[in-house]
C-alpha cells in the first residue's frame, strides 16, 4: 500500500491524493479531514447499492435470455406482460413538471449546438470551450459547403474565387439571420449606424433598415466606423465584422470581414466514452484538466508548421450599447462534465481493499472541483446560476437514476452545497431507460436538466438485450425500423410533457462524419424541427454551421406545433429490429457487413489500447473519416456477436476478416509515427487480442459494454511498455 494514502477503509493513490490536497481542497471551504471522512461514509453507504443495481441488470438479462430462448415468436402483448412481471417495465408516473431551479440560459432558454470532447486532451477541451463563437467564413471556406468547381478549389494560399463564393453564401444566410425591410443582403454595399439604428445601402442606390430594429444590440469600434455590429436572432447572438479602411481579400464592397456566430452554447467535458482513463495516472490527468477549465488557466502548446503557440480559454466579448454603456457576452461554452456510469471500478481509490465504483469517485471529485466556480475562484465564470452540471450516462431505468440522485445529494452534503446544486443530465441510451423515460425523469425531477438520444449505444443495448431471440438486421437497416423513429420522438415528447421546455435541454445525437458538412446541413435541420434545443456536433466548424439551423427554425415556437400524442410508441420501441425471417442474406452482403464491423472495431481499438486515444476521427473501410468512441465499438462488436450466435457468420469467417482488416487498418495508419502495427506481431498484439475478445466474448459482456475488456487490455499495454 506504499503508493496509497490511507483514510479509514479508504486508500487513495498518492498522486491523486497530492493533487486533491494541494490543488483542490485548499480554499474550497472544506476541512480536509472532514472531506475524507464524508467521502468514506458515502462509499460505505453507496457501494453496496451500486453492486445491487448491477446484480439486478444481470438478473433481468438472465430472465430475458431465458424468455428469448423459449419464445422465438412472442406476441407483443405477452412480451410486455413478461417485461412488466420481471420489473423491466415499470408503471408510468402521473403527469408532472420538473422542478429544476437555477439553470443557465444556455441550457434552459437558448437553443444551439453542443460539443462533446475528451477532457484528457487539453487542446481539444480548450478548442471546444472556445467554440462558443465561430467564424462562418472560416467554417464554410474550409468545408465542403462550397464545391471546388470553376476555380473554387481549396488551395494552400487563399483562393479569392472561393472566398467570393463564401461571401455570397453567407450573404444569403444573412437574409435569414437579419431580415431587411426591403431588398437583400446579397445586394448590400454599405452598413452604417444612425441614431442607434442600422442603415443598409443597396446596389440600386436605395437604403433600407431592419425588419426588427431591436435585433441590433451593440457595437465595437466607433459609431462612425464600427469594427463589429452585434445582433440577436432567435435568442442567439452574431456579429458582422468589418475591415476599417478597405475591402477584404474577397473584394467585399461592403467591407464585411466576417460573420461570427454564437455556436456551441454548451460543451460536455467527457470523462467517459471518449476517454481512455484506466488508472490513477489517467484519472488524475482527467481531474487536473477539469480544474484547469474551471479556474480558467488550462493551456496547451500547439504546433503549426515550424511555429508553436499556446492555446488558452477565450475571454468574454466586450461591446457598447447605444446609450454608451459597456457590456459583455460569455466567450466560452457553458460546461457540463460527463461522469462515468455505474459499471466500472477504478483502483485510483480503494475501499476495504477493492477498487471503488468509478462513478462515485467522479461524482465527488468533479463536483469538488466545480465548487471553485461557485466560489468565484476562476478567471472566468462557468455557471452564472451557480449550478454544477453533470451528465450521467448508461443508467438503466428509474432505479438507477434515483440512485444517482441520491449520490448527488450526498455529495452536496459533503461539499456543503445547497440541495440540487448539482444538476443531472440523463442519457437516454439504454433500452430500460427508453421504455421508462418518464419515470426516469421523475426520479430526478428536481435536478434533471438534460435528456438526449444516442443511436449507437442504444442499438448496442438493443442487440445485447435480445441477443438470443434471433439474428438482427444489418446495421443500416436497423436505422430504418420503426423502433428508432419512435425512440427519437418519444424522447422529445417526454421532455416537453414533463416541463423541460424552458428549464432544460432536450437533445439529439452526433453527426459522425466531420468532413461531410454539406450532408450535415441537409440532415441535421431535422433535429431542430423535431423540437430538440441542442444536438451533438463533431467539431467547432460543425458547431458554427449547425448554429444556422437554430436561426432557420425557432425551436421554442416549433414545439408549440408538435404533435405530442404518444399512443403506440412504446409498442413501436419494443418492435425488435431482427432480420426479416423471409430474407436470406447473400454471401457478399454478409461479408461486407462483417468486414465493415471488423474494420471499425480494429481501427478504434488499436488506438485505444496502444495510444490511449478514447475518441478520434477513424477512417472507415472506405477511408471516410468517422468519429469513433466506445458507443460505435459497442454496436459493432454486439452485432458480430449476434451473427455468430445465430450462425449468420462462422468463427472462421470472423478470424479471416480480422486478419484482412488488421492489414488494412495498419496501412491506413502507416503515416502515424506513434502507431504500433498489429500485423508486425499479430500473435502478441494486445490490441488485436482485445478486438477478438470483444467479438467472441461479446455475448458475455455485461449489457454488451466494451469497457471491461478495453480497460484490462489498456492496463496490460501500459504495464508491458512501462
Amino acid at each position: 500500500m506504499k503508493n496509497y494514502i490511507q483514510f479509514g477503509k479508504m486508500h487513495v493513490a498518492q498522486q491523486l491524493h497530492e493533487f486533491l490536497s494541494q490543488e483542490v481542497l485548499p480554499n474550497s471551504g472544506l476541512l480536509e479531514p472532514i472531506f475524507w471522512q464524508g467521502f468514506e461514509t458515502l462509499l460505505a453507504d453507496m457501494i453496496p447499492q451500486n453492486k445491487q443495481l448491477l446484480k439486478k441488470r444481470d438478473s433481468l438479462q438472465a430472465s430475458i435470455d431465458e424468455y428469448c430462448v423459449t419464445h422465438k415468436t412472442p406476441s407483443l402483448t405477452d412480451y410486455k406482460s413478461f417485461l412488466t412481471d420481471i420489473g423491466y417495465l415499470v408503471p408510468e408516473p402521473e403527469n408532472f413538471s420538473i422542478g429544476t431551479l437555477n439553470v443557465d440560459p444556455e441550457i434552459a432558454t437558448m437553443a444551439g449546438p453542443q460539443l462533446v470532447v475528451p477532457i484528457n486532451n487539453a487542446r481539444f477541451a480548450i478548442n471546444a470551450a472556445n467554440a462558443r463563437w465561430g467564424s462562418l467564413y472560416d467554417a464554410i471556406y474550409g468545408s465542403d459547403i462550397i464545391d471546388q468547381d470553376e476555380g473554387k478549389a481549396k488551395t494552400k494560399a487563399f483562393n479569392p474565387t472561393r472566398g467570393k463564393a463564401v461571401v455570397a453564401h453567407v450573404r444569403d444566410w444573412l437574409d435569414t439571420l437579419l431580415p431587411l425591410k426591403s431588398g437583400s443582403h446579397i445586394d448590400s454595399i454599405r452598413y452604417a449606424l444612425s441614431n442607434g439604428e442600422l442603415t443598409v445601402s443597396l446596389k440600386d442606390g436605395s437604403t433600407t433598415t431592419l425588419q426588427d430594429p431591436s435585433q441590433l444590440k451593440g457595437f465595437t469600434g466607433s459609431l462612425t466606423q464600427p469594427t463589429a455590429l452585434l445582433f440577436v436572432h432567435n435568442n442567439l447572438h452574431f456579429e458582422i465584422d468589418f475591415d476599417g479602411d478597405k475591402p477584404n481579400a474577397s473584394g467585399d464592397i461592403a467591407k464585411i470581414k466576417d460573420v461570427i456566430v454564437e455556436a456551441a452554447l454548451t460543451t460536455i467535458m467527457d470523462c467517459e466514452d471518449s476517454v481512455a482513463a484506466v488508472d490513477a495516472e489517467d484519472k488524475t490527468l482527467v481531474y487536473k484538466n477539469w480544474l484547469g477549465l474551471i479556474l480558467g488557466n488550462l493551456c496547451a502548446d500547439v504546433q503549426q508548421g515550424s511555429k508553436t503557440f499556446t492555446r488558452s480559454l477565450n475571454p468574454d466579448r466586450g461591446y457598447r450599447d447605444f446609450s454608451g454603456n459597456q457590456f459583455s457576452l460569455m466567450g466560452r461554452s457553458l460546461m457540463f462534465i460527463r461522469n462515468v456510469g455505474h459499471l466500472m471500478t477504478n483502483d485510483a481509490i480503494l475501499y476495504a481493499g477493492e477498487p471503488v465504483p468509478e462513478g462515485l469517485m467522479d461524482a465527488v471529485i468533479t463536483s469538488l472541483i466545480a465548487k471553485h466556480d461557485l466560489l468565484d475562484h476562476g478567471k472566468y465564470k462557468n455557471s452564472q446560476a451557480n449550478s454544477i452540471y453533470i451528465v450521467k450516462p448508461k443508467m438503466h431505468g428509474p432505479e438507477e437514476v434515483a440512485f444517482s440522485d441520491k449520490v448527488f445529494a450526498k455529495v452536496e452534503q459533503i461539499l456543503a452545497l445547497p440541495l440540487n446544486t448539482i444538476k443531472m443530465g440523463i442519457m437516454d441510451e439504454e433500452r430500460r431507460t427508453s421504455v421508462n423515460l418518464k419515470a426516469c425523469i421523475f426520479a430526478a425531477k428536481d435536478r434533471a436538466v438534460f435528456i438526449n438520444t444516442g443511436f449507437l449505444d442504444r442499438t448496442g443495448d438493443e442487440i445485447h438485450t435480445s441477443m438470443l431471440l434471433g439474428p438482427f438486421a444489418p446495421k443500416a437497416e436497423i436505422k430504418t425500423r420503426p423502433w428508432l423513429t419512435a425512440y427519437e420522438k418519444l424522447n422529445v415528447i417526454n421532455g416537453i410533457q414533463t416541463g423541460m421546455s424552458g428549464k432544460a435541454q432536450i437533445g439529439k445525437g452526433m453527426w459522425p462524419i466531420p468532413d461531410q458538412m454539406a450532408s450535415m446541413m441537409q440532415a441535421k435541420i431535422g433535429h431542430v424541427e423535431s423540437g430538440a434545443n441542442t444536438a451533438w456536433v463533431p467539431s467547432p466548424t460543425a458547431a458554427a454551421l449547425h448554429a444556422l439551423h437554430y436561426h432557420k427554425v425557432d425551436v421554442f415556437t416549433q414545439r408549440a406545433h408538435l404533435q405530442l400524442a404518444s399512443d403506440g410508441m412504446l409498442d413501436a420501441i419494443l418492435d425488435i429490429p431482427l432480420l426479416n425471417p423471409n430474407v436470406v442474406l447473400d454471401e457478399n452482403t454478409i461479408q461486407q457487413e462483417l468486414d465493415n464491423n471488423v474494420q471499425g472495431i480494429l481501427g478504434y481499438v488499436v488506438r485505444w489500447i496502444n495510444q490511449g486515444v478514447g475518441c478520434s476521427k477513424v477512417p472507415d473501410i472506405n477511408n471516410v473519416g468517422l468519429m469513433e468512441d466506445r458507443a460505435t465499438l459497442r454496436i459493432s462488436s454486439q452485432h458480430i456477436a449476434n451473427w455468430l450466435e445465430h450462425k449468420i457468420v462462422s468463427d472462421e469467417q470472423v478470424n479471416a476478416s480480422m486478419l484482412k482488416m488488421a492489414a488494412l487498418v495498419d496501412k491506413q495508419n502507416a503515416s502515424d509515427p506513434e502507431y504500433i502495427a498489429m500485423t508486425d506481431d499479430i500473435e502478441n498484439s494486445i490490441a488485436f487480442e482485445a478486438a477478438k475478445e470483444l467479438i467472441f466474448k461479446g455475448k458475455e459482456q455485461p449489457n454488451g459494454y466494451t469497457e471491461p475488456v478495453l480497460h484490462a487490455k489498456r492496463r496490460k499495454m501500459k504495464a508491458t511498455y512501462s
